[in-house]
């Protein structure tokens, strides 16, 4: 029998995507850096394959990787797949299958003493209840777009819906600025049941519902944010009836060494050698793009892309997944830009060279810019983009959001001119400048030993005992 000498053991679930799998994987290191306290992640197979290619499980110094089984090992296929049939199978699969990794491991000798479940993982909670194991949800968006998604399923649904249609409506949601519709996470103005992103709004109800349950059971339930207070302050104090934790940013250079040592990727790095090619270049110079691991861009934003990029006449390194390669759209950066597949995000958002941060606004690349203190010109498109896009030109005041047309396209030069708006040597561009500077250093405070955000996960883990 395997025995476990740590008192604590946290078992982390997760959706197998990217911007979910990371952050888990960032806390789990996190939690796994702490005195006896030991992790495993458990995510589907069609992730697990992609971050060790195989179906086995994996040991890596303190954490465990045990896969689990939804139903769809070979991941879920938008255009062929049924997304209603996809989410009552995941839940289905996985609440058994789950239940058994919980049982094994204790048979094991490595006994789970709390279930930490993600995104849209809500029946987590229920496999901790049947195993008499506490949870808590661990929120891997910002604080604000929770809140947001608080209120609406307490008591706001009925004005959001009324003006569902309506993108310059404005919503005043308690303790948050206001927020027009069009800035309200996409999940929210969805109406139609058929539409391919309503089952995930129903699995949003189903995970605040869970948390209602514990209310209802006089539980003060907990929410991990992979934020910091001094961010999101007032987003925090809109939601009094649960204890909310900031335990960011976690990334893995503030409590594992340097991001060298670190690879959290699903995509494999290209192999050109893109950060020998930043070396060369003045500090400040250089423009990152990248919209993460989702997005795929049209052939008709590409073009433009290329047109601004060239027109603002600065070195640029842009990453275009493999799976969003044009025929007939020449990639080809130039001596003054580089394109390739993937890159380690956070080494190049550190680096001196870097001045700017073009961005579809997802939550992990745009804390991650704040964390490197670089400016952003974003490009949101769904999800919560929207919402962090508002943020950060209108609360924190460390980027621009660039103006699409009547066809959503973000035109060159609209690029060339939010570029210059970021990096110039203006008024506004050198003040954008010092505030991001300025929430780096408030990121770092928060991740210190005795910081905000250290003081809170440690205070968590005692609360397991």
């Amino acid at each position: 029998m395997e025995k476990n000498q740590c008192k604590h053991h946290f078992l982390l679930v997760a959706i197998p995507g990217q911007g979910h799998i990371n952050p888990v994987r960032h806390l789990a290191m996190r939690l796994a850096s702490l005195t006896a306290t030991t992790a495993t992640i458990s995510t589907a197979i069609s992730g697990h394959r992609k971050m060790f290619n195989t179906d086995e499980e994996v040991h890596d110094d303190k954490i465990i990787y045990i896969p689990f089984s939804d139903g769809y090992d070979n991941g879920f296929k938008s255009d062929t797949d049924d997304p209603k049939l996809y989410m009552s199978t995941f839940k289905q699969n996985c609440h058994k299958t789950l239940s058994t990794i919980v049982h094994s491991l204790a048979q094991r000798g490595r006994p789970v003493t709390c279930i930490v479940y993600a995104f849209l993982m809500s029946w987590a909670a229920d496999v901790a209840r049947e195993h008499n194991i506490p949870s808590v949800f661990f929120w891997n968006q910002s604080a604000t777009v929770f809140s947001i998604y608080y209120h609406y399923f307490h008591g706001y649904k009925s004005l959001i819906m009324a003006h569902a249609n309506d993108p310059e409506f404005t919503i005043h949601l308690p303790e948050l600025p206001p927020l027009k519709i069009r800035e309200l996470p996409t999940f929210l103005t969805v109406t139609d049941p058929g539409h391919l992103h309503f089952p995930i709004l129903t699995s949003l109800c189903e995970g605040f519902e869970a948390l209602d349950v514990e209310a209802r059971a006089s539980k003060l339930p907990k929410v991990l944010f992979n934020s910091f207070n001094a961010l999101e302050t007032s987003a925090l104090a809109s939601v009094n009836q649960m204890r909310t934790l900031t335990v960011g940013p976690l990334m893995p250079f503030l409590f594992a060494g340097a991001v060298d040592g670190v690879s959290t990727d699903l995509f494999k790095n290209d192999e050109t050698d893109y950060m020998k090619w930043i070396d060369t270049k003045r500090e400040g110079s250089v423009v990152y793009v990248s919209f993460g691991s989702l997005a795929v861009m049209k052939k008709a934003q590409m073009k433009e892309m290329i047109k601004g990029l060239k027109e603002s006449g600065r070195p640029f390194l842009w990453v275009v997944r493999k799976d969003n390669r044009e025929e007939g759209v020449e990639l080809e950066g130039g001596e003054e830009g580089m394109v390739v597949q993937w890159c380690s995000q956070l080494k190049v958002l550190s680096h001196r060279a870097v001045g700017c941060f073009v961005t579809h606004f997802g939550w992990n690349s745009t804390l991650e810019s704040l964390v490197c203190g670089k400016p952003m010109v974003g490009v949101p498109q769904w999800s919560d983009q929207g919402t962090n896009a508002k943020l950060v030109e209108d609360v924190w005041g460390s980027g621009v959001t660039g103006k699409v047309d009547e066809e959503g396209l973000l035109k060159g030069e609209e690029l060339n001119r939010c570029l210059e708006l970021v990096m110039g040597e203006g008024e506004e561009s050198m003040t954008i400048r010092r505030t991001a500077k300025l929430w780096k250093d408030k990121a770092l405070d928060a991740m210190k030993e005795k910081g905000p955000s250290d003081v809170n996960l440690k205070a968590f883990l005692m609360s397991t005992n």
